[in-house]
């Protein structure tokens, strides 16, 4: 990483930016910058009613431009609960579309601190057995194969959607790919996790930050001890589906997305665990695309044809296979 970079990641990472107080400017901020392209040909916005018909879940359905296969890519977008939506992540779709050759599906989701836990992971688990149990209503027409991506908060969304539809009985998907997932609640001097503080301050994304986060998303600690949110702690993590976790070496959130990976496998669940040597929390959906996100994105590629074998392309792996 040059000294360049280091310098403008610790701009972002000045502690006097408080997100309780400014996430209404930094959500401005992103629409602005992200605006959605103007080609919508392969863009198809629809609605699902949430369980108690108390709202709508607007989903965005993304068509690559060559497509390789029927599995479906049910993507939650990361920003702590509280940022983005299927506008400020439409270029990464559109992206993901054609670098998979497979439709991805995206949900924009509740968001805190206006709407705080259970209220997004309701919206993202209602469109996810939606999907699977009448994807008609999308849409689309096949979601044997489904798949569940998420990055950041999606990915910790992602994972708990898994495991609620396995406490529930209900059909698994395909399999699970987490991004940089959130998968512990507490991101202070309690946290057993290194990379918490090793890379909590310099960074962009800091433990600070992933507090303030946190406090919105779901403001009572206790419930922030829930499984729903904060997967680790899950009694039982037995019976989900096989799992790509991928990490960044220079993210607070690294080692616990690690773990989690490794508590997957030792329950018996198929793991494989990435570490993107170089990389911050967000490279993967950044502005600019850089090298690490081209190998990313062939590591997802060859996941889901099954193909995936070697580590050297991709960065360290850190998983195994049962």
């Amino acid at each position: 990483m040059n000294n360049i970079t280091k310098f403008i990641l610790k701009l972002f990472s000045s502690p006097k930016i408080d997100m309780q107080e400014n996430y209404l400017q930094v959500r401005r901020l992103q629409e602005f910058i992200q605006q959605p392209p103007k080609d919508s040909y392969r863009i198809l916005d629809r609605q699902i009613y949430a369980e108690d018909m108390s709202h709508e879940i607007p989903v965005r359905i993304f068509q690559p431009k060559e497509k390789r296969s029927d599995e479906i890519l049910l993507f939650f977008h990361g920003g702590g609960w509280v940022l983005g939506s299927i506008d400020t992540y439409t270029r990464d779709c559109i992206r993901m579309a054609d670098k998979t050759g497979r439709a991805v599906l995206a949900v924009d989701y509740s968001k805190a601190p206006e709407h705080p836990f259970p209220a997004g992971f309701d919206d993202c688990f209602r469109v996810a057995e939606v999907l699977i149990n009448r994807p008609e209503l999308t849409g689309l027409h096949n979601a044997e194969n489904l798949v569940l991506i998420g990055n950041s908060a999606g990915a910790n969304l992602a994972a708990a959607v898994s495991l609620r539809l396995r406490d529930e009985g209900k059909q698994l998907p395909h399999k699970q790919i987490l991004i940089n997932p959130v998968t512990y609640w507490n991101h202070d001097e309690r946290s057993p996790f290194q990379s918490v503080e090793e890379n909590g301050y310099d960074y962009g994304l800091t433990n600070k930050k992933l507090r303030e986060y946190m406090e919105m998303y779901a403001p009572d600690e206790k419930v922030r001890q829930s499984p729903y949110v904060s997967p680790i702690v899950a009694d039982d993590l037995a019976n989900q589906p096989a799992t790509l976790i991928i990490t960044s070496q220079f993210d607070p959130l690294r080692d616990e997305g690690e773990a989690y990976g490794q508590l997957l496998w030792q329950a018996g669940n198929e793991v494989r665990i990435f570490q993107a040597k170089n990389t911050i929390h967000n490279y993967l959906f950044g502005p600019i695309s850089t090298d690490s996100d081209e190998k990313t994105y062939r590591l997802i590629e060859d996941y889901l044809e099954n193909r995936l074998k070697g580590s050297d392309a991709y960065g360290e792996e850190k998983g195994y296979q049962p």
